[in-house]
């Protein structure tokens, strides 16, 4: 290991210190935008839906809602008083929570409602279930400690019977999620969100609910299509000295019984079976009944598809991906899956599905899941509506502390048995861009064996280029995979041929298109490449075009990025709250038709058409009406953000500033948001409301922003200036020209003079400035950073 690689200065990775107001009642937090759904949330029918349609009860109950909610220093006991509700299942740090505070990697956040001991008969057990809860949760029923998870992205359950007792019971969830700084695969989700990365999804984020269950009950299910059979290979997970009988039903009618024994491969018939695929996506139900001295003792509902997804020679020889044993081009887009209202939640089943709806009314028929696992109802909306799914594996913690390679396994383990029955996942996705990649053949290898019912793609984009410039080669990239896979931004290429895998695009596009009132954040319009409105057509017909040059050449699949903006990225085709969509969609299903011909029955999705005025011109006319004396505080924040993305720094910093100025403390989280985007330099206007912000005592809005913003701009304005000047700077004058900064100029002078030191490898000047840096603000820096600054320190004394 080389300790002293080099650190940024600029890039100030902090924690971000909560102060929790108590709150009573709920209601949505502000946001920037929100979708058309959020209305129709409420603590009353949150996610009412049953979550499980794999495998159906009727005796159940939703524990959706309000719970109390606190959140105190790691270390520190079960609370004794709470500071408001949350509502369940959305995270802690979206507006739907109620709360919308972020977690640190310092605290814990604790959960706890009642509920009422549900009837029961002899020998019935009370099942307590968890749809997800990032990251580790620990419960307690009635104080007694009934079990832990870790995993943020998988669902698990607990028997509580023998915790219950009479009447009201007490539930209490103690949830620790460290984010980006953990071991634990965390996706898109990181503690300062930038760029591609996003808004952490703290707590419990799936549905919670209690089933009631017999003794002897049907504890899962494992069921495997073999089309070249006819047949469903099926497992049941059932106690010992239990019978089982399955039942498959094409609309109410039965064609197919078997019985045996749990934990036997049993093989249902299924004569001339209805073929699954995107154009006609049938289902056939399941009964799965289980039986004990001759009695019923238990039953559950389900259903399957019969399907089948391999790798195969086409008739010119070429490998080819091949559905249900014809080639198939599997034409996808990159669904991350986030909410502006939500985060990692939908508001509502609805939402959920609109978005399967809307991919598949754009002409898709493939999703790209990448690195995040849905609810089980997403899976189901997709098997119902038809749509091929590549699910990627959450990948583990980039920088792979330790400990995390044994966390990504068993989470992959879990999600691999999670999602096994659901056919519309037909590709195993492992690796993403090299992103936390270790013991890539044996992984591959291990999926492979493990589902042999699925193709697998190793590596997705391992090779990357963009501008057609390759970032990292890559020996033997794809090993073991049954596809090669390169990304290519902008525009697609193919991937190289190799006997016996299909040659995939793993993600292109990324094309950055703002529509002004519909953004997450306005100071961003990230995308590999800008275009304005009326430009994305054209552009993006000419990239389906070359693909379908690149199918001709052996090309088997392509992914687009993406269906939708997600925070700071504004290069989907809907915007992040899915009310415009970039290209009308009988345009884009007309785009893709030469690539998916066969797209069967069509969602009727609603969204606006984009105003295909060039923002420019938009723009101007805010500038004019400017000119001629308009002032109201709605029209100068709208012109700063039009300013900023016409390209007019000038008129953003006029706009900007003028509406900073119409503002009057105690401001607003939103307020505060606005004037950290609009606020660059010592000279803004915006500096010194920062300055006067962070001294206020009253504030209810976060602190911890401002500070780093203020860090930065101290640190370009004025630390920076001189460290490009010199190579033996002057730290005793940069130390006096902070001075009127308080404390966020000491903390970048100190930071700032600690990294420099360090990169030098000037270790008689770096102890004892680092030694400070640490003691007075250590606890601000990732645990990482600390300890690679600690142990520079060690190593200094012996230099």
């Amino acid at each position: 290991m080389n300790l002293f690689k080099t650190a940024s200065v600029c890039l100030l990775s902090v924690a971000i210190g909560q102060g929790l107001m108590a709150q009573t009642g709920w209601q949505i937090q502000p946001t920037t935008i929100k979708t058309r759904w959020a209305k129709e949330v409420s603590p009353t029918n949150a996610l009412p839906e049953y979550p499980r349609p794999q495998m159906v009860r009727e005796n159940w109950q939703n524990l959706n809602g309000l719970w109390s909610y606190a959140v105190t220093p790691k270390d520190a006991a079960t609370p004794t008083g709470y500071q408001g509700e949350i509502l369940v299942p959305f995270p802690l740090e979206s507006a739907l929570s109620g709360v919308k505070k972020a977690l640190q990697p310092s605290e814990n956040l604790w959960y706890k409602r009642t509920f009422t001991k549900p009837a029961l008969k002899d020998g019935e057990h009370v099942l307590l279930h968890f749809g997800a809860v990032d990251w580790q949760a620990t419960v307690y029923v009635n104080g007694k400690e009934t079990g832990t998870h870790t995993g943020g992205y998988q669902s698990f359950s607990q028997d509580i019977t023998a915790a219950l007792k009479d009447g009201e019971n007490e539930i209490i969830v103690k949830v620790y999620d460290p984010t980006s700084e953990g071991v634990g695969p965390h996706g898109k989700q990181v503690l300062n969100p930038e760029n591609i990365y996003y808004t952490p999804s703290s707590g419990i984020w799936q549905t919670v609910w209690m089933e009631t269950v017999p003794a002897a009950h049907i504890a899962g299910l494992t069921l495997t299509p073999d089309i070249d059979k006819n047949i469903l290979n099926v497992s049941v997970n059932a106690p010992a000295g239990t019978s089982v009988e399955l039942i498959a039903i094409d609309n109410g009618t039965e064609v197919g019984k078997v019985k045996g024994k749990p934990g036997v491969a049993l093989k249902l018939p299924v004569k001339n079976p209805k073929l699954w695929s995107p154009a006609s996506p049938f289902l056939y139900d399941l009964t799965v009944r289980l039986t004990k001295g001759g009695k019923v003792t238990d039953e559950v509902k389900s259903y399957f598809g019969m399907r089948k997804i391999a790798i195969q020679k086409d008739a010119k020889g070429v490998d080819r991906i091949f559905l249900n044993n014809k080639p198939y081009f599997n034409l996808g887009t990159l669904d991350q899956g986030f909410w502006p209202d939500g985060l990692y939640t939908a508001p509502t089943d609805n939402a959920l599905k609109y978005d399967i709806e809307a991919i598949k009314a754009m002409g898709f028929n493939t999703i790209r899941k990448h690195i995040k696992v849905e609810p089980a109802r997403w899976y189901y909306h997709a098997d119902k509506l038809g749509m091929l799914v590549w699910q990627d594996f959450v990948n583990p913690n980039q920088g792979l502390p330790e400990g995390s390679k044994v966390q990504y396994e068993k989470e992959t383990k879990e999600t691999l048995e999670q999602l096994h029955n659901s056919p519309s996942i037909t590709t195993w996705v492992i690796f993403n861009e090299k992103w936390g990649v270790y013991d890539q053949q044996r992984i591959t290898e291990w999926i492979k064996t493990a589902d042999p019912s699925r193709i697998v793609n190793g590596h997705s984009g391992e090779m990357l280029y963009v501008n057609e410039q390759l970032r990292s080669p890559s020996p033997n990239a794809w090993v073991s995979a049954d596809m090669t896979d390169v990304h290519s931004y902008p525009d697609p290429m193919n991937a190289p041929a190799e006997p016996g895998k299909a040659r995939v695009l793993g993600e292109f596009g990324g094309i950055g298109v703002f529509i002004p009132d519909h953004q997450w954040n306005t100071g961003s319009a990230w995308g590999y490449i800008q275009e304005k409105p009326a430009a994305l057509a054209a552009k993006y017909t000419i990239m389906n075009q070359h693909l379908k040059l690149l199918e001709a050449d052996g090309l088997s699949g392509s992914i687009y990025t993406q269906p939708f903006d997600v925070e700071g990225e504004q290069n989907g085709l809907l915007t992040y709250d899915r009310e415009v969509v970039k290209i009308p969609f009988e345009q884009m299903r007309q785009i893709h038709a030469p690539l998916n011909p066969d797209l069967g029955t069509i969602p009727a999705v609603t969204a606006m058409n984009a105003d295909l005025t060039d923002p420019a011109v938009a723009y101007s006319k805010l500038l004019q009406e400017y000119i001629d004396g308009r002032r109201d505080p709605a029209f100068l924040l709208k012109m700063a953000m039009m300013a900023k993305q016409a390209g007019d720094k000038e008129g953003a910093n006029i706009a900007g500033g003028a509406y900073i100025a119409s503002l009057q403390a105690p401001y607003s989280p939103e307020q505060m948001d606005l004037i950290l985007q609009f606020t660059n330099s010592t000279k803004d206007k915006g500096f010194a409301v920062l300055q006067q912000h962070l001294k206020s005592s009253n504030s209810n809005t976060e602190k911890r922003p401002v500070t780093v913003k203020l860090m930065n701009i101290v640190f370009k304005d004025v630390i920076d200036p001189v460290l490009q000047k010199s190579t033996d700077p002057d730290w005793s004058a940069i130390a006096n020209s902070i001075k009127p900064y308080g404390d966020p100029g000491e903390e970048i002078y100190l930071r700032a003079k600690t990294v420099y030191t360090f990169n030098k490898q000037d270790w008689s000047n770096y102890a004892s400035v680092a030694n400070t840096y640490l003691e007075k603000y250590g606890q601000n820096i990732p645990e990482q950073e600390r300890n690679m600054f600690r142990q520079a320190i060690d190593n200094s004394k012996n230099q």
